[in-house]
Order: C-alpha cells, then structure tokens, then sequence
C-alpha cells in the first residue's frame, strides 16, 4: 500500500539502528560517549545485518561517529553499495559518572538511582546528558536527513540503544528493549511530522545480545 502525506508525497522512509554489539556491551558497562569498538560478535552481526538489508534500496546511509556504530555503518555500506555520512548528533547520551560502570557497581553506589533512570523518573544520569536534550538532538538529526531526501526514499541511521528508547518515549511509545543491530522504522512527511513505524530485529535471535547497557 502506498501512503502519502497530506501534501500528496511519499513519505520518507528512514531506519534507525543499534550498532552491533561493542566490547563493553559484552562487559555490561554503560558506555556512553566512550569510544569503545565492536566485539567480534559485533562485526558477525553487522554483516548479517548487512545481508537481510541487501534489498532494501536505501538511498543514504548515516552513522554516529563512535566507532561502534561507525564501523557496524561501514560494513553495511559495503554491502549496501553506500558512503558512510557521519553527524556527530547520532551520538549516544552523555551518562557522566556512569560511565564504564557494570549495573551491580551504579547500584551499589547510588541505591535506586538505576531503576529511577531506566523508568523514566530521572531526567539524567549523575552529571549526565539530559534526556531532553538528547530527545531534541535525535529527532532534528532525523528530521535533517529526511529534509534532503527526495519523497518515497529510503534512509538508513545508525547510532545507538538509549537514543532510540528515548526518542520512542519522546513519541509517546512504550519505550522497548533495543539489542544490537534492532531499531526502528520512523516516516516523515512532507510537512516535516516525524512518525514511529514498526521495529526491526536483523541479527539472529539466537546470537542477538540484550545489552541494555547505552
């Protein structure tokens, strides 16, 4: 079925994905800004990824700079026939002091504090991005990237798991576990209304990774 806008276009398509999993996503630290790389699992999920994602006829193909998603994007481009674009607001929250902590450490230091973050209570992490502005960031990348397609393309981002929960929530969602190498479709019209659509999973269920950890 071909949907439109009520300006009569085709809406543009854009996918957003998690990287595939880092070396701190199989530590279970939070990451944050740290610039860790993909594990080896990581980079056997991005090409299968890269693979179930042959057909999809994207016509742009954007990353987070951090080197997880930056290389999980790189392999999908060579699959994909893409360039990698880089812009730098894909990048996952700031989680200050958390960062390169396991979940029993946050815990054991700040009692509460975790749950309090991970169910919408808490506006940041302790000296931290808050949830307001990453919200606001993602969601004018999103928006920029579609402004310079054309109605009825395709555009694929990678960037990463709390950026994708918390723009969920932005948009009145439910906000789901996002593993490695899952994500969600989202439409923009020709009016520029950003839309949530379905979510994706493209790594194997038996070798995705629940790392929750952003």
């Amino acid at each position: 079925m071909n949907r439109h806008s009520s300006d009569g276009q085709a809406p543009r398509r854009l996918l957003l994905l998690r990287h595939g999993q880092s070396t701190w996503n199989a530590d279970g630290r939070w990451q944050g800004r740290a610039d860790v790389p993909l594990s080896t699992l990581g980079e056997a999920q991005a090409r299968e990824a890269a693979a179930r994602l042959a057909a999809g006829d994207f016509s742009r193909l954007v990353s987070s700079h951090l080197q997880r998603a930056r290389r999980t994007a790189e392999i999908l481009g060579e699959a994909l026939g893409l360039a990698v674009e880089i812009d730098p607001e894909l990048q996952e929250i700031d989680v200050g002091e958390w960062q390169g902590l396991t979940r029993a450490e946050i815990r054991a230091r700040a009692p509460g504090a975790l749950a309090d973050w991970s169910e919408g209570r808490s506006e940041s992490t302790p000296g931290g991005e808050l949830r307001a502005d990453l919200t606001e960031r993602a969601r004018l990348a999103l928006l920029r990237a579609a402004a310079s397609a054309s109605p009825g393309d395709r555009l694929l981002l990678v960037s990463h798991g709390a950026l994708i929960r918390n723009l969920d929530r932005l948009l009145g969602l439910i906000p789901q576990s996002i593993d490695n190498l899952s994500g969600r479709w989202y439409e923009v019209d020709g009016e520029g209304r950003l839309t949530p659509a379905e979510l994706v999973w493209l790594a194997d269920p038996e070798a995705r990774t629940a790392s929750p950890t952003p």
